[in-house]
């Protein structure tokens, strides 16, 4: 399984979510607190994306270990924004290992990640697959579960609110795909909207900013646990979980 964190508020060093605090995506990357599915670290690949300007996503991602990527970590401290979303990557056995299978992806305004795996991939969403346009799958960043869950969920905000559109296409590929983990965390910079289903998501609101993350940044007892099967949709000012209905 892999990590994700995605941070609304005022503007803070990156490094303040993936680096410093005690329990920070780099220590969630060597020594994970729940990695309940499989796996045991999360060491192939990494990503962080951020909003230079409102509505403009742009992100940074590579192959390999967090922790030996010295650059990252030092423009991390002088990197600020507002909005911000990483992931850590544990890829499931037989997907490729390349950059362009790492989280984040993105497409203009929105941010996206996926943390878990599809059942029987690729068989078993396949007649899903179908219903995208042909430019869609041709396109896609990497064959990979994770680059066609965001091109479905992509092609649903054309038309569905963010939780909709994520609780829509978790239901529609638990159901093609029993078993499958489909925890998924999307942005804009101004909303940030997560799904568990069958992983841990963990969120908190503090004055004038929230933090959406798969495991606890640090002892705060504010963290409070996203109920599993719930979308959690939240910005600075409030948070919002609903059940997405019974697998």
């Amino acid at each position: 399984m892999c990590r994700h964190l995605g941070y609304l508020g005022p503007a803070v060093p990156i490094a303040s979510l993936v680096h410093d605090p005690p329990h920070s995506l780099l220590h969630q990357s060597y020594a994970p607190r729940d990695m309940r599915g499989g796996g045991t670290v999360n060491v192939d690949g990494y990503g962080v994306g951020w909003y230079p300007a409102p509505g403009r996503a742009v992100r940074y991602r590579r192959v390999g270990t967090l922790w030996s990527d010295e650059n990252l970590a030092a423009l991390s401290r002088e990197l600020r924004s507002s909005a911000i979303l990483a992931a850590v990557r544990s890829a499931t056995v037989g997907m490729p290992i390349v950059e362009t299978a790492c989280a984040p992806f993105t497409d203009g305004e929105w941010l996206f990640s996926h943390n878990g795996r599809v059942t029987d991939w690729p068989g078993s969403v396949a007649d899903l697959a179908k219903t995208l346009p042909t430019t869609d799958l041709l396109t896609l960043d990497a064959p990979t579960d994770s680059a066609l869950l965001w091109a479905l969920v992509r092609s649903r905000l054309a038309t569905a609110p963010p939780a909709h559109a994520l609780a829509g296409v978790v239901a529609e590929v638990a159901a093609a795909a029993p078993g499958s983990r489909l925890n998924l965390l999307l942005t804009n910079g101004s909303v940030l909207v997560g799904t568990t289903w069958t992983h841990s998501l963990w969120v908190r609101r503090v004055d004038d900013a929230v933090t959406v993350s798969s495991e606890p940044l640090d002892d705060d007892p504010r963290w409070r646990e996203v109920p599993e099967g719930h979308v959690v949709t939240a910005d600075p000012s409030t948070v919002d979980v609903q059940p997405m209905g019974r697998r």
